[in-house]
């Protein structure tokens, strides 16, 4: 099984690196690469789901009723992409849920960094993608966590996948810069030996980073990024659709495993 995702969120990268950008530009450059996306899952048959911020989808109604209209599941990533206050759980859960009249069972906190699991109980989500259980330097450091899905305080842990024994990252910056021939297959050695992986990319690798100098973005984002990173998620699917690996939303997949 594949549990894709895509956190869909305003582009604020270039504020890591100093670039102020209006939030109408963030909004825009997602906005742009969401339907590249949805364009490709169309075109497949394939169902995925989007971790959306309030404030990405308050600013683009109609991407988010393009992704509901298409049979995609909307899950939280929080409010605002750039902030966090634990009233955000509940408030982003509200909002989304008053925009598309639809339950929001599931959580991914901005950059998968950490977010007290009583509190994500308490605001009603049913599962939890906030887990990046791997090291990479600066950002994460979680080689003692589970590597697959896990309860914890009520709630359904489902980390980002790293592949067996060595844990490397299957995320979206791995297909950016591995071959992407090798990438599928380290993903494919991962399904044979959990079952299932979760990978996760964003909008704003499917616009062409790379023409955009004054966006400062470091080469290990633009690599890829834009027609060539379509191509690439179109490589995927395809790939694990010839292997007849099923692709399930989160909440899909929660439920297969509450069901076991």
């Amino acid at each position: 099984m594949i549990l894709l995702s895509f956190d869909t969120e305003e582009f604020d990268v270039p504020k890591e690196h100093g670039v102020e950008i209006p939030l109408e530009e963030q909004v825009r450059i997602s906005t742009i690469g969401t339907n590249k996306i949805l364009d490709c899952l169309k075109r497949n048959g394939i169902k995925a789901t989007f971790f959306c911020t309030a404030n990405f989808a308050i600013h683009s109604q109609e991407t988010i009723k393009r992704i509901q209209k298409e049979g995609h599941e909307i899950a939280s990533h929080g409010y605002n992409h750039w902030t966090f206050k634990i009233e955000d759980l509940k408030e982003s859960k509200r909002v989304l849920e008053e925009l598309t009249g639809q339950k929001v069972r599931g959580y991914r906190q901005a950059r998968m960094m950490p977010v007290p699991e009583k509190e994500i109980y308490n605001a009603g989500y049913e599962y939890n993608s906030s887990l990046n259980p791997t090291f990479i330097p600066g950002r994460y450091m979680h080689l003692s966590t589970p590597r697959t899905y896990f309860m914890k305080e009520g709630v359904m842990q489902i980390p980002a996948s790293v592949t067996p024994w060595v844990r490397f990252p299957l995320f979206w910056l791995s297909y950016h810069n591995l071959p992407a021939k090798l990438y599928r297959v380290l993903c494919n050695w991962t399904v044979k030996h959990d079952g299932y992986m979760v990978t996760y990319f964003h909008p704003w690798e499917f616009y062409e980073l790379g023409k955009h100098p004054e966006l400062k973005m470091p080469f290990i984002i633009r690599n890829h990024a834009g027609e060539a990173m379509e191509q690439r998620l179109d490589a995927f699917i395809r790939y694990f659709k010839t292997r007849n690996v099923p692709f399930l939303t989160f909440s899909e997949f929660s439920d297969k495993i509450k069901n076991q």
